[in-house]
């Protein structure tokens, strides 16, 4: 071998090494953002833990959670090639190594979907379960790094808890997948334009018709319980805030009340026989409204009878009312 051949050979083993050492820092580099990340979002949660002094630190669920997987150390990519053709082969201990080096994953992109209707130990729980699916599919020999191919079966399954459980009403999972492709499309938007996006912008960046657009983002309006209560700890529901508008108004059922125990009060001055037209004839005390000539039948008299008793009645009443201070307009416009 000549010595220009000698040369390039070496020259090509110092590259492949340059390469690997490259490659190896960049893994170093990313396992140190992930466990940074991992221990910014530890000590975060620990102090607001200790400042609300509402749960003990030794009974948060979430911190224990947090403290426990922290001591699962990331593997390298040799390591990680290792134990995934382990449990690609069937080994339980290599299937539960790559389970556990990167349950940290798995809360890094649970922490992207709070406050969307599931708690981050909920979140977690599905994006494990997205974790476990994805170690039982990952192919090592594929050449890209097990992060990469876990993230999306996690997300997949975080979503999906999202749209299945803090939904009332379940929508299918093509439509979810494609409502998820829509919204996206606003996140997107909304970051790039600094407000909420229309629904014609939406359709211009994914080419789709604007109405399809409005269909879609009308799946995606949440249907509340009257029964759910109004805070986390409120014992109030949301029905008990709503109004009654068959309900007549406290004070108008008093106004009727006084105004029927004066009525009867003022009746109670009426001589018998005038008391019994007057009731007959306007449907008071249980009577429903009569003519002259049904009431003159009733009680035994004649139409002109009744009528005439009537008028003594009203004028009786009349001088009632007014030695209360009282008039028929006051009365009635009551």
């Amino acid at each position: 071998m000549s010595a220009a051949e000698q040369d390039v050979d070496l020259k090509q083993v110092a590259s492949k090494k340059a390469s690997k050492r490259k490659s190896a820092a960049d893994d170093k580099v990313d396992e140190a953002k992930l466990e940074a990340e991992f221990k910014g979002l530890a000590g975060e949660m620990d102090e607001r833990r200790r400042a609300s002094e509402k749960i003990p630190k030794s009974l948060d669920a979430t911190q224990m959670y947090l403290n426990e997987i922290g001591f699962s150390p990331l593997l390298s990519a040799d390591e990680e090639k290792h134990y995934a053709r382990l449990a690609l082969s069937g080994d339980e201990a290599g299937r539960k190594r790559m389970i556990e080096s990167n349950l940290r994953l798995v809360v890094k992109i649970s922490r992207r979907y709070l406050n969307r209707g599931l708690s981050l130990l909920d979140l977690i729980e599905e994006g494990n379960l997205g974790l476990i699916r994805a170690v039982e599919k990952f192919d090592p020999d594929r050449g890209f790094r097990f992060s990469t191919y876990a993230t999306w079966w996690i997300r997949q399954t975080i979503e999906r808890a999202i749209m299945n459980q803090t939904r009332t009403i379940r929508l299918p999972i093509h439509v979810v997948k494609e409502l998820n492709v829509y919204l996206r499309a606003a996140r997107e938007l909304s970051q790039k334009l600094d407000h909420e996006p229309s629904a014609d912008e939406i359709a211009d960046l994914l080419d789709k018709p604007v109405t399809d657009v409005k269909r879609m983002l009308k799946l995606n309006e949440r249907v509340t319980s009257l029964d759910a209560p109004i805070g986390h700890e409120s014992d109030r529901t949301i029905v008990e805030t709503i109004a009654d508008t068959r309900v007549s108004d406290p004070s108008e059922i008093l106004q009727d009340s006084n105004l029927r125990n004066s009525v009867n009060r003022w009746l109670d001055d009426l001589s018998e026989k005038q008391r019994e037209v007057i009731v007959r004839r306007f449907g008071l005390r249980g009577h429903e409204t009569a003519t002259l000539e049904n009431v003159g039948a009733e009680i035994g008299l004649t139409r002109e009878r009744v009528r005439q008793i009537q008028v003594e009645a009203l004028r009786r009443l009349k001088e009632v009312m007014r030695s209360e201070g009282l008039s028929n307009q006051e009365v009635f416009s009551r």
